[in-house]
């Protein structure tokens, strides 16, 4: 890059795995931030997707479709197409990476600079581990590959679980079937009636009117947005907040159910948000039809007919939806081989252990979205995903103008990191006695897959790279990228050389001075108990 001025970009590849939220978003970032870069999105499923809260399944798709749409990433995209294989290439400071066309049934090969994974954490559904299952002669459905031809008018449901989905599930097929027979193995906090959370469809007007005025949505959307960043000191163990919190959480499951031995099955003993708390809308109503059944406990099998209690008793059912999760390991699902020849599942084969949800010793120029320790239960999601995205972006930039061959971070970083999280995780409501998918299905196992800090914390964490926890090694001098001794504004014959002058500073500020933005009145104003103030959530006002 001798000739060339300051900031000349070398051309650059990069593959993303997955065209859900992640994926997409990447893309999308890469457009709009990049020249002189290609990239393919890889989606194992025959179209775009991935999984969201609250809204159906038919709305998350139109959304994404839409979006793919707005952002000309239909032609970068190609579905049902699974990468089953990627390894670094030392000498050539690439990624060779194997693809299978699920259609066709042949083997691809194509070849990155940059390989990001956005295959999300709740992407590869599992069915419960019960023997006999298969052997179930009736339906068996699992909720995160929900067949939509399937009628369940008049059917008896036997329904595992009452996490997320399975609380969802039960409130919407109850109209239908003639009977519900649903397996609870332990209790979970359901919350219902939270203001700016609830679930519904939106009136034909509202959706006009949000067209219409943008303002107006944008209004809608900063109140979730608010009421979602006010929670995390939830989180902490003994708060104010927590303490309220459950005993608000309580009164209400206590008065929705009023059965005694409801109450006292299915209202936990541990502390709010040790695991997922999950927004209920009619659930617990649900659970007092006189159609539904409600079998507390764990099961022994699956017979042909339905299931059999450790008790040993059989329910038999129509119809079997297993609404039990996800494969939460953070493993690759194909082998990824870095550098030091090894594989990640292989690594991470006893603790997942990455650099900020992102990185991982051992695997140079390679992202992930969603890994170990990053917000996904700290309060907003997407906005999370965005300071990755970010963040990988700031990574990628430098890749491409400075001449690197790798950035990889250090294990040293990594193990810094990893004690940091496990000593502030003793503060929180997860680490006590529950079991849950945040610490790897266990109940005193340690807290992998949560960020140590709020979604607001993490976002400020991400907006600068400390490229002093990476190794990054070049093609030549490392000064190469300094050119010819001009930059490309000064050879760009209609650009204005002059821009720094102005009549004010108006520049951002880079130092470590306090800036904020005050929220509105509105906002500043919640009757929902899951609030902070201004002591517990750290503002300030000046």
């Amino acid at each position: 890059m001798a000739g060339d001025p300051l900031n000349s970009n070398r051309p650059l590849r990069v593959i993303i795995i997955g065209a859900g939220a992640s994926g997409l978003l990447m893309g999308y970032k890469l457009q709009r931030n990049f020249d002189d870069l290609s990239f393919q999105i890889y989606e194992k499923n025959p179209d775009v997707g991935g999984t969201c809260t609250y809204a159906p399944s038919t709305e998350i798709y139109d959304y994404f479709k839409g979006f793919q749409f707005r952002s000309n990433l239909g032609e970068k995209t190609k579905v049902s197409h699974e990468v089953i294989g990627a390894k670094w290439d030392d000498r050539a400071g690439k990624w060779n990476v194997e693809i299978q066309d699920l259609v066709n049934g042949v083997v691809l090969n194509d070849s990155c600079d940059v390989l990001v994974n956005a295959g999300g954490i709740l992407n590869a559904w599992k069915w419960p581990a019960i023997p006999g299952l298969h052997d179930f002669k009736g339906k068996l459905v699992h909720s995160a590959a929900w067949d939509q031809n399937l009628d369940l008018t008049g059917k008896h449901v036997g329904l595992i679980g009452n996490g997320s989905s399975g609380i969802q599930i039960l409130p919407a097929i109850l109209p239908q079937v003639s009977k519900v027979t649903t397996f609870i193995r332990g209790p979970s906090w359901i919350v219902s009636g939270v203001a700016g959370f609830e679930p519904r469809k939106f009136e034909e007007e509202e959706k006009e009117e949000f067209a219409r005025d943008s303002s107006t949505l944008l209004k809608f959307r900063r109140a979730i947005e608010q009421n979602m960043n006010r929670i995390f000191p939830l989180f902490l163990a003994d708060s104010p907040t927590q303490q309220r919190s459950r005993e608000s959480f309580t009164a209400s499951m206590q008065g929705v159910l009023e059965d005694p031995g409801l109450v006292d099955q299915l209202i936990p003993k541990w502390a709010a948000g040790c695991r997922r708390i999950t927004p209920g809308v009619g659930y617990l109503e649900s659970l007092k039809d006189e159609k539904t059944t409600v079998i507390y406990g764990g099961i022994a099998k699956i017979s042909p007919e339905g299931c059999v209690t450790e008790e040993g008793k059989e329910y038999p059912v129509d119809v079997l939806v297993c609404a039990t999760g996800f494969d939460t390991t953070f493993k690759p699902r194909f082998p990824l081989v870095g550098s030091h020849g090894c594989q990640l599942a292989e690594d991470w084969k006893d603790e997942p252990r990455s650099y900020l949800g992102v990185a991982a010793p051992g695997y140079p120029n390679y992202y992930m979205f969603l890994g170990p320790n990053s917000p996904i239960g700290n309060g907003p999601v997407l906005i999370g995903i965005e300071a990755q995205a970010d963040y990988i972006c700031q990574h990628i930039t430098r890749i491409q103008q400075q001449s690197i061959k790798s950035i990889e971070v250090t294990k040293e970083a990594v193990d810094d990191f990893i004690e940091f999280k496990d000593q502030y995780m003793k503060q929180t409501v997860w680490h006590q006695d529950c079991r849950s998918w945040y610490k790897g299905n266990t109940a005193d196992g340690k807290i992998l897959a949560l960020w140590p800090g709020s979604t607001i914390h993490y976002v400020e964490t991400m907006k600068t790279v400390r490229y002093d926890d990476f190794k990054i090694r070049y093609f030549g001098n490392r000064f190469d990228y300094l050119g010819n001794g001009m930059t490309k504004i000064e050879m760009t014959p209609d650009a204005d050389l002059a821009q720094y002058v102005r009549n004010e500073d108006d520049a951002p500020i880079i130092g470590s001075k306090f800036t904020y933005v005050k929220a509105s009145p509105e906002q500043q104003t919640s009757g929902d108990v899951i609030t902070a103030d201004s002591r517990e959530n750290g503002s300030t006002e000046s």
